[in-house]
């Protein structure tokens, strides 16, 4: 053995022999019971992060496990097509290029899209091997597979005949920038300072920091409590207006606060959440005045002839601008007209942002949604009823608050790249779609379904289809395949989330391949806490749904790992940490045993830098143990006897260590059982260090009775090895190697050796 472990000269080469071997890959024995893990995919997009490695080494340590204690073990690996997020990735690429999406047409983006996602995913399923994860490679899947994708349209099909789908106009967090919407779960909120301007409104003043949206105003709000205001209560009132005098009722508004601003809200329908409900409640118009890429529409006002040439000046004049770009030039005019009274230059509020950082705009679209209630219901009970187990514990809560409060699910995107909605609608039947595409020369147009069909274009809208957009109350059908020749298909895609709560199944076949019937449920699906609610809970109800079964029996939640710092890592802080650079300096079985230290029940923790260090001396000191005991069998004149717990002459030191390696081997296989990794990593390092090197090593260097002492010594080491593996695989696998010569099967890999009985 060389002097130290050098953990270059052995991590690639390991990895290939176990892949090669066929170690990852299970038989299907039905007459014992699988152990099953799904790995959540990576997104396809971008590198591996901390989070990844951590994720990996956990599931890896219960695979290696269950698989040395002979259960046939499946680890199935796979990557994510991650829709929006890939699409705002790649879309920044095309921008390096002086390039938009409004250059190409949809298949054609789809295509450019998927060749920079398929470099990525090489990328990413190497990271995946460097990382020890012992997947079974012939198994991998990637969520934009052609079964995969079959699946998940069926399921929207039984979805739909089931009468769980519907299409509706509805509030949406939608980005302008990336031109999807957003769930209410991935949006973040951002502080940031905007002036809050106090404006003339008739006999009223209202504080606000968007005074575009006022065009646009059906109503007036107040708490109906507040007294200052009870006498207007269902009046009606001309307010002047920068485009001429605008007629509103004052409505009664419980979540008013009296206390902001002047307790008076303005009720813009079209533009804000709260409003939208409202407006629904009063049966208010709902009147857009911000386009879908974020700038204002004054075409409702520009299309009146009779409109004050004052006025037409000025709506040209907003027309088109972008929000704050046009907002700068309302104040000026509000000054003009004598509207603005004041301005509070230092007002803080909470704004919506999308995954790429942009401003959210509250938008009014048809959207596709699934109605939950029953889903939940099912998902819910599995988990109150014990059927599914939350580990640990104390995470529970946030899976029943997050169920309780789930309301209908808004399923469709405005990407490109993902799955589209089987969805079809014919020109014929439906004159009001609105079409863009992108003519051979290249001319962007936007025409009606009647339009499209009148001026004979029907092969250059398929051919050149960027985006279609049907009313609500627009007759479609579903079906996988087009129905006619007038049909164009649905360019929504589906919510990442709706095709990868399908994970468990269509990773194992479903619904009829053997595999699906053998390792279905899985046994343990182990991921971040913070994706519970985005992505746990819909493989629950997905699971249930389809096939009347739970897809896992136990859920574990890893805590989040922080910055050095304590706080979440972002490009933007600067703080953010390589994996690989680590890799390179201290090894990936160092890296792993660093994170899975810091696990402590799921809780999140900083990056553990120190204890990264620490066990790569802890490698390099199971590595000299190998070589000190190599040493000792080497001095023997006759070969090492095998350990034989009834072997006679054991002194008070021998018998002293197997007593707490056998309470090891126990204590290990209960932590190992209740997700307790960091209590069992410890257990097995402080074993090895302080009982095995620093006082076992040290009383048998004068012992007289070598072979004993060696025979005892010999079993133990090799004992540690096998409980090191599922948490340090490579110096563990490299060491067995090293020493093959010593041990009763020399052929034999670690990663396939029998697991310990106490």
């Amino acid at each position: 053995m060389d002097k130290n472990f050098d953990h270059k000269k052995y991590e690639k080469e390991i990895y290939e022999m176990w892949e090669k071997s066929g170690a990852f890959t299970p038989k299907i024995d039905k007459g014992k019971k699988p152990f099953t893990i799904i790995l959540p995919p990576p997104n396809a997009s971008g590198g591996m992060h901390t989070g990844n490695v951590l994720m990996i080494a956990i599931e890896d340590i219960l695979v290696r496990w269950h698989r040395m204690k002979g259960d046939p073990t499946l680890w199935v690996p796979g990557t994510d097509h991650a829709g929006t997020e890939t699409q705002i990735t790649y879309e920044r690429e095309l921008k390096k290029e002086g390039k938009s999406r409004f250059q190409f047409d949809r298949e054609t983006l789809y295509k450019n899209i998927a060749e920079f996602v398929f470099k990525n995913k090489r990328f990413i399923e190497n990271q995946i091997r460097a990382m020890g994860a012992s997947v079974d490679w012939t198994r991998y899947k990637f969520t934009l597979d052609e079964d995969v994708l079959e699946t998940v349209r069926s399921t929207f099909e039984k979805l739909h005949k089931d009468g769980l789908v519907y299409r509706d106009n509805y509030m949406v967090n939608y980005c302008p920038v990336c031109g999807t919407t957003y769930a209410d779960i991935e949006v973040a909120h951002e502080e940031k300072n905007d002036p809050l301007y106090f404006m003339k409104y008739g006999p009223f003043t209202i504080a606000t920091v968007r005074p575009e949206s006022k065009f646009r105003d059906t109503a007036l709000a107040v708490n109906p409590k507040d007294k200052r205001y009870k006498e207007w209560l269902g009046k009606k009132l001309e307010i002047p207006g920068l485009l001429g005098p605008i007629t509103m009722t004052v409505i009664p508004d419980p979540e008013v606060n009296p206390e902001f601003g002047t307790g008076i809200m303005k009720v813009t329908p079209a533009h804000d959440p709260h409003d939208f409900e409202l407006g629904k409640k009063f049966n208010l118009p709902v009147l857009p005045i911000i386009d879908l890429e974020g700038r204002m529409d004054f075409s409702w006002f520009l299309s009146q002839n009779d409109a004050d040439s004052k006025y037409r000046a000025r709506a040209e004049k907003y027309h088109k601008k972008k929000v704050r770009e046009a907002r700068k030039l309302m104040v000026e005019d509000l000054k003009e007209d004598g509207l603005l009274l004041k301005t509070d230059e230092g007002y803080v509020h909470t704004v919506p942002t999308c995954k790429a950082g942009h401003e959210i705009e509250p938008t009014v679209l048809p959207n596709w949604f699934i109605k939950v209630d029953s889903l939940k219901e099912a998902a819910f009970k599995a988990v109150k009823t014990g059927k599914i187990k939350i580990y640990p514990k104390w995470r529970e809560i946030t899976y029943t608050r997050w169920m309780e409060a789930m309301h209908d699910w808004a399923i469709s995107r405005q990407n490109v790249w993902g799955i589209r909605l089987p969805v079809w609608y014919s020109l014929q039947k439906n004159p009001t779609l609105q079409i863009t595409y992108l003519k051979p020369d290249g001319q962007r147009v936007l025409r009606s379904g009647e339009g499209v069909l009148a001026t004979n274009e029907l092969n250059e809208a398929k051919a050149g289809l960027q985006q279609l957009r049907a009313p609500i109350g627009s007759q479609y059908e579903i079906n996988q395949t087009s129905p006619g020749s007038d049909y164009l298909q649905e360019t929504d895609t589906f919510d990442t989330w709706f095709s990868s709560g399908q994970w468990p199944l269509v990773t194992l076949g479903y619904p009829d391949s053997e595999d699906f019937k053998y390792f279905y449920p899985t046994s343990v699906m182990e991921t971040a806490w913070e994706i519970l609610s985005k992505w746990v809970s819909r493989m629950i109800m997905f699971g249930i749904y389809l096939t009347g079964e739970v897809p896992f029996r136990d859920v574990y939640l890893h805590g989040i790992v922080r910055a050095l710092d304590g706080r979440k890592m972002s490009k933007s802080l600067g703080n953010v940490i390589n994996p690989e650079e680590y890799i390179e300096q201290y090894g990936v079985d160092a890296l792993r045993m660093g994170l899975i230290s810091g696990t402590a029940n799921g809780r999140d923790f900083n990056f553990p830098r120190d204890r990264v260090i620490a066990y790569r001396n802890f490698a390099n000191k199971l590595w000299n143990l190998g070589r000190f005991t190599m040493m000792k069998l080497e001095e023997l004149d006759s070969p090492t006897p095998e350990f034989d717990k009834k072997m006679k002459g054991l002194k008070k030191q021998d018998r002293e260590i197997l007593a707490k390696l056998k309470k090891l081997i126990k204590t290990v296989d209960e932590k190992l059982t209740k997700f307790r990794f960091a209590d069992a990593a410890e257990a097995i390092y402080q074993f090895v260090w302080h009982e095995l090197a620093d006082k076992y090593v040290e009383e048998i260097k004068t012992r007289e009775d070598k072979e004993l002492a060696a025979a005892v010594l010999k079993h133990i080491y090799l004992t540690s090895l096998k409980l090191l593996h599922p948490f340090m695989p490579f110096v563990t696998e490299a060491i067995w190697g090293e020493i093959k010569n010593l041990r009763k099967y020399p052929d034999q890999m670690l990663i396939t050796s029998e697991w310990l009985q106490v």
